[in-house]
Formats: C-alpha cells, sequence, structure tokens
C-alpha cells in the first residue's frame, strides 16, 4: 500500500498529503478560502484513513495559511461546487437517501479515531464547524495561542453532524457542550486546554515545531505498545469497570507475548 487514493483526489478535497516512514501528515492546503471544507475533502479523507500504509504509526492533520479550517464551503448552501449537491437541496430525497449522504459525510471525520495510529490534531487560527470537528476528530489536538474555535451550526439553524459532538461532550461534558454548541460562541487557547479539547497550547510560529516534538515522543514507544494504548483508552468510557479490567489483562497478554518472541528469538547467524 502507498498513499491512499490518488494525487488528483486530495487536491480536489483542497489536501496535501505526505509519508516520511511511520508519519503520514494531512495538510489542508486551500489558505486562499481559509482551508474551507466541501464533500470531496470528507470523500478524500475517507479514503485516506481506510487505505492507510501498515507502516504508519501517527498521522498529523494540519493546515496552510492563518486559519485551520473555516468550516463548511459556504457556496455548499447555494449549489455553487460544481458536481456537489447543495445542502439544502438534500431535504428532496427520502429518509434513506439523506441518511446515506450524510453518512458519507461523517466517514471523513468519524474513522479516525477507529485507526490504529495515533491521531494528532494542529490547530491555529479559526477553526469554525466543520473546521472543528475535523479537529476533534485526532486522538489529541495541538492548538496555537491565537486559536479561536467554534461550532456555529446551531446558530446557522442546522446541528453538528460531521461527528463531533461525541467527542465534545467526551473532552468538557454535557452541560459545557450543550452550551458551547447552543451559543456558537468563540473558545480561545486558554479554555481549550483548560476544559481538555487540547493537550496544549503554543506560540503560534511554534506549531509545526511542537508538533513535531510530539510526534517524536509517540514515534519513541514501541509500535505494538502504542497500538494496544489507544484500542485500550478509546473505548474505555462504554465500557463497565470489570469489562475494563479484562481489556487491560487481554492487551498487557498481547504485549508481554511479544516482548518474549522478540526476546526468544534467535538472531541470524
Amino acid at each position: 500500500m502507498g498513499l491512499a487514493g490518488s494525487a488528483a483526489a486530495h487536491a480536489d478535497g483542497g489536501l496535501r498529503v505526505e509519508q516520511d516512514d511511520a508519519l503520514l501528515t494531512i495538510t489542508l492546503a486551500r489558505p486562499e478560502n481559509r482551508n474551507a471544507q466541501v464533500p470531496a475533502t470528507w470523500r478524500a479523507l475517507a479514503a485516506i484513513a481506510a487505505d492507510l500504509d501498515p507502516a504508519v504509526r501517527v498521522v498529523v492533520i494540519q493546515a496552510d495559511g492563518q486559519s485551520f479550517s473555516a468550516g463548511l464551503d459556504r457556496r455548499m448552501f447555494t449549489g455553487g461546487v460544481p458536481g456537489e449537491t447543495a445542502i439544502l437541496d438534500l431535504a428532496g430525497g427520502s429518509d434513506e437517501e439523506f441518511d446515506a449522504v450524510i453518512e458519507e459525510y461523517q466517514q471523513g471525520f468519524t474513522r479516525w479515531r477507529s485507526i490504529d495510529p495515533i491521531v494528532v490534531s494542529a490547530v491555529q487560527g479559526h477553526a469554525v464547524g466543520a473546521g472543528f470537528q475535523l479537529a476533534l476528530a485526532a486522538d489529541m489536538m495541538i492548538v496555537a495561542d491565537d486559536v479561536a474555535l467554534s461550532m456555529k451550526e446551531t446558530q446557522l439553524g442546522l446541528v453538528p453532524d460531521l461527528g463531533g459532538t461525541g467527542p465534545l461532550v467526551d473532552a468538557v461534558g454535557y452541560s459545557r457542550a450543550l452550551e458551547i454548541c447552543a451559543t456558537g460562541r468563540w473558545i480561545g487557547a486558554d479554555e481549550a486546554v483548560g476544559s481538555g479539547i487540547a493537550v496544549s497550547k503554543v506560540n503560534a510560529a511554534d506549531l509545526r515545531d511542537a508538533t513535531a516534538s510530539k510526534v517524536g515522543e509517540l514515534l519513541s514507544a514501541p509500535g505494538g505498545a502504542l497500538v494496544e494504548t489507544k484500542r485500550l483508552l478509546r473505548g474505555a468510557s462504554g465500557r463497565t469497570v470489570n469489562e475494563q479490567y479484562a481489556f487491560e489483562r487481554a492487551m498487557q497478554r498481547i504485549r508481554i507475548s511479544e516482548l518474549v518472541a522478540m526476546m526468544t528469538q534467535t538472531p541470524p547467524e
């Protein structure tokens, strides 16, 4: 396997995709429109997540320019994106058709939590609506000190529907998540870190270097241990206490068995 999908598909979605051994970097690469997203963006993201090179252990989602993403391209409300159905025109289809379309859109966000590699979002400037939800799709978020996060959908008469509601509730709790979504207010870097949305805040000029440093820390752990730790923590909130204890034991058995196999392996002559 190599990079999933074609370079043309990545470009249509406004993405630049680069792999360096165990690191895959996905860059939102349309800074001229503040990295506004269209369905082609989501289809490309889903294809990348579905067909990762097995060598990849860490994925970074970042953006060119001053903003991470302004969210949904406003042309999607008017049918101004060639080849894409306007958002409001989706109401004309059946419930099944509507559900299938939105589910396809969601795959560009939801697949990142289900893969084994650790996913890091590096977020600067504005991350609005779909931009905020894409940042939340990662396992951990690093924010620049100029970040401005907002879930604007409710203020536009919609609801957040790209997989961001669950991670937001997990991070800040129900009441705070409801307040954030209902008001559409801005969340700065200090609040993002203090509330658990982000793991750290750095100077905007240092965001790429700080992200590279975090990637280095992640890659310093043995690959198997990284995978099993993510699996262990990923579903913890949905397991009973005893189920989590049992899953810890199962994951540890995998790790110890692998370590024993490595230690007893006969070196080549």
